[in-house]
């Protein structure tokens, strides 16, 4: 192993490049068990792959990503695109996509697009075909993807967040309809007239399907249903909008479309002296980590975006390897967290 390691320690001093045989032959190993060992196969006992590691680090080796692509096939990469990364929702969902692929033993590529049109959409897909990716999952909040005059490059397999995309891609999403009128029926069975909506911004998808199922969770009930007022998903945005609700008396249930809202609605209800939840009830999407710390603690509906996160990734392994997938939406189950928010409504 000495000689072995004089002659790579000889091949660097040259400035060649250290090769998959140079590791081999200072471990002491074949050059397809380096190989194995690069690709993370569990068929080599431990002794031998911590040999092989050792070599590896000794000589700085960096395995070939681009000829292993060239022989396989396959790039072992997921481009992800996403629209913003200003929203919980977002950040959390993308977080949840990157621990997923890695225990997948993939990669993944990151392009944000500024401006959510056509021609940005399509420049990502641009951008990620020079990248090399396998397959692409879109985090999609706009209405793009449902567009007649958006075409995609050919060949790609591609998997939807957030989306009203047709059967063209696989879609996973949220149950925000399930979600929604659990928020709403869980205010009105504490005997609440109405429930109020602070909504999200009209050109978001899941915004605009839980503003449609509040309308339709409260006209099952036979509850009227109030004017929403909405905001951009930022807690300043929601305090704007919570002067209006609680400048309203009537007003003593609200459901808004997210807790950093939610949290600026709290604020503007404590500021014109309405409490919650004696004089008013709030309940929030998401349970974010502060969600529990907000004054009172925010009663919500928890999403799992760790799931959400880790059926992308699983939908678009399935597409690429030509697995069965089926068409259609995969959604995620929500969960009513109650916490101090919420009350019977003042007699």
């Amino acid at each position: 192993m000495v000689e072995g390691a004089e002659t790579v320690a000889g091949a660097r001093r040259r400035g060649a490049r250290v090769s998959m045989a140079d590791v081999a032959r200072l471990a002491g190993v074949s050059s397809q068990t380096v190989s194995r060992v690069s690709n993370g196969s569990t068929s080599v006992v431990p002794e031998t792959r911590e040999r092989v590691l050792a070599a590896m680090h000794e000589l700085g080796y960096r395995p070939n990503s681009a000829a292993r692509a060239l022989k396989s096939g396959e790039f072992r990469t997921l481009g992800v695109i996403v629209f913003t990364l200003s929203t919980t929702g977002t950040l959390r969902t993308l977080e949840a996509i990157a621990g997923s692929a890695a225990q997948e033993g993939y990669a993944i590529t990151l392009i944000p697009v500024a401006v959510p049109t056509q021609d940005g959409v399509l420049g990502a897909f641009t951008r990620l075909g020079e990248l090399a990716v396998d397959a692409v999952i879109v985090i999609m909040e706009v209405h793009l993807m449902d567009a007649a005059d958006v075409r995609l490059p050919p060949g790609l397999h591609v998997v939807v967040a957030d989306s009203d995309a047709d059967d063209r891609y696989g879609m996973v999403d949220t149950d925000q309809r399930g979600g929604t009128w659990t928020a709403v029926s869980h205010l009105l069975d504490l005997g609440h007239r109405t429930v109020h909506h602070l909504a999200g911004p009209e050109e978001s998808f899941c915004a605009e399907r839980r503003a449609r199922a509040w309308r339709e969770g409260l006209g099952e009930r036979g509850c009227a249903v109030p004017a929403p007022v909405y905001g951009d998903w930022s807690a300043e945005s929601g305090y704007r909008a919570g002067l209006a609700l609680a400048a309203d008396p009537e007003c003593t249930a609200v459901f808004a479309a997210n807790d950093q809202m939610a949290l600026g609605l709290l604020r503007a209800l404590h500021e014109r002296g309405r409490s919650v939840p004696e004089d008013v009830s709030v309940v929030g999407f998401d349970d974010i980590p502060e969600a529990g710390s907000f004054l009172p603690p925010l009663t919500t509906i928890r999403q799992d975006f760790h799931e959400v996160g880790r059926r992308l990734v699983a939908r678009a392994l399935r597409r690429l390897r030509g697995e069965a997938d089926g068409p259609g939406a995969s959604l995620v189950p929500t969960e009513l967290v109650v916490r101090a928010s919420t009350a019977p409504p003042p007699r």
